[in-house]
């Protein structure tokens, strides 16, 4: 059984132990609080045409982020009507979770040591996804490469949007946060 008193995540451990020293060091920081860290991740599945035909379509992408994420996912629901789209105001058009603390470092774990591992031809991930303002974010094809998916249950596969979001002023200073937490970028 888990000690969860006593249980800390181990990217988390990892910042604390070794990645902080390290990016003080590289960028010179004169106080602890300037020192760059993970503030959340948001995971976000839009379900798009699908939901305007099929409005359970919506429901089974809430379920999939709610398994992938640990934590129950948001409906997310149309903010104008469109006519030529078929979509209403309100109408549920997919699901974002929003992550903090233990469950955001459980999270990269898994993205950075078993997801992506298993994307169809992966060869590693854009370094050009930043925001300008420390921001990163990304898009999963095939929502399916998390192993909390049961495959042979899956009656749709969803692309996802990742973001996370950190406390650094500049691109350069996440960028090295994410390469200390092993961010496989391809440039």
């Amino acid at each position: 059984m888990l000690d969860t008193a006593n249980y800390t995540p181990r990217l988390k451990a990892a910042y604390k132990d070794a990645i902080r020293a390290a990016l003080k060091e590289e960028f010179g920081y004169k106080n602890d609080m300037q020192i760059p860290k993970l503030e959340k991740i948001v995971l976000n599945i839009g379900c798009g045409a699908e939901a305007v035909k099929d409005s359970k379509k919506a429901k089974s992408a809430q379920e999939d982020l709610t398994t992938i994420a640990g934590q129950h996912a948001v409906m997310t629901t149309a903010k104008n009507s469109i006519a030529g789209f078929r979509v209403r105001e309100g109408m549920p058009m997919g699901a974002k979770v929003t992550l903090r603390g233990d469950r955001m470092y459980e999270f990269l774990d898994r993205l950075i040591t078993v997801a992506m591992p298993r994307i169809r031809d992966f060869r590693g991930v854009s370094g050009k996804s930043f925001d300008g303002r420390g921001n990163y974010a990304m898009g999963i094809k095939e929502h399916i490469v998390f192993p909390e998916i049961n495959f042979d249950k899956v009656d749709e596969v969803w692309g996802m949007d990742v973001v996370i979001g950190t406390t650094a002023q500049t691109d350069a200073e996440a960028k090295a946060l994410l390469k200390h937490f092993n961010m496989p970028f391809s440039s």
